[in-house]
């Protein structure tokens, strides 16, 4: 755990199920740089902890692409696979205060469940009151109830979001026994004591359920920026399941450049033909959050992230 206090901490946290594409690598870039001009810290996390969609391999190449790219973390990379004690250990507190509880439910008995924004089932409540009898636990919900969650977005503006409607008691430790994303990633932010999250948009419907957790738990709330995503032509994020190619590591500068004009940074055309370093250099000095587009992607379709700004 970090103990020291700094007045910026951020992270970039990929998951290891692919090669790192340029989807992501606009990630990267955003957090990266607002980290760098706030004279702050950039931490690396890789998002292991659903360990069967994850490999070696592949945080081996996101790795390696990061430094080809020119990317440079403070501290040593956190890996979630190694931290499902800390993990345990925030559940257990949320059993002792009493905010979580079993569920019994199989996927099957949910299927016809309202679904969420981000496309997961909204859990209508079936054990909430008990598990049902002769039924045993599968996996444990955080309880909801008539949450309400606000926050101002760097970004996207203000957002609400009504946790009951829009997510309900959603899953802190899973049927196979691996740990629900969201607990890990607020346990690992509060840990690492980041004071930032930058990141792409697809995210903005987990960040109401990450900010509730928080406040469950006890732990600070950072203050959140999301970036738009990347789409493809049929306006699908682009990610591994949508085959989105890997960063041609033989030309980074070209790609560093075109993800800064995504971010609407505007780099001089000389740029495309200039060393990592210089580009750097020139991003470092000429970054601004306030021109990045708002909006949940870029360009072509939408990819609604299920909480919309309010005007």
């Amino acid at each position: 755990m970090i103990t020291r206090t700094v007045s910026y901490r951020g992270r970039f946290a990929p998951s290891p199920s692919g090669p790192l594409h340029f989807g992501s690598l606009v990630a990267a870039t955003g957090s990266f740089l607002e980290a760098r001009t706030r004279h702050g810290e950039w931490l690396l996390r890789m998002e292991d902890v659903d360990a069967p969609r994850c490999s070696a391999a592949a945080a081996g190449e996101i790795l390696r692409t990061l430094e080809v790219c020119g990317f440079a973390w403070d501290g040593e990379v956190v890996w979630q696979s190694r931290r499902a004690e800390a993990y345990a250990a925030a559940l257990e507190r949320l059993k002792q205060a009493g905010r979580v509880f079993a569920c019994a439910c199989s996927r099957k008995e949910l299927a016809d469940s309202a679904i969420a924004p981000d496309g997961a089932a909204i859990y209508p409540g079936t054990c909430r009151p008990g598990l049902p009898p002769g039924r045993t636990a599968r996996a444990w919900r955080l309880r909801v109830g008539d949450a309400r969650i606000e926050f101002d977005d760097a970004i996207q503006g203000r957002i609400a979001s009504d946790l009951g409607s829009e997510a309900g008691d959603f899953i802190l430790l899973r049927a196979d026994g691996l740990f629900a994303y969201q607990l890990a990633v607020v346990v690992d932010d509060g840990d690492a004591g980041i004071t930032d999250v930058v990141r792409g948009a697809d995210l903005l419907a987990s960040t109401a359920r990450q900010i509730f957790l928080q406040q469950c738990l006890g732990l600070p709330t950072p203050r959140y920026a999301h970036l738009p995503v990347a789409v493809n032509a049929a306006g699908e994020k682009l990610s591994k399941q949508t085959r989105a190619a890997a960063v041609d590591l033989a030309r980074p500068g070209p790609t560093l450049c075109a993800a800064l004009e995504f971010l609407g940074q505007k780099p001089p055309a000389e740029l495309r033909g200039a060393t990592v370093a210089e580009l750097w250099t020139w991003a470092v000095a000429n970054w601004r959050l306030d021109r990045v587009p708002r909006g949940p992607a870029l360009p072509g379709g939408i990819i609604r992230p299920g909480i919309e700004p309010l005007a």
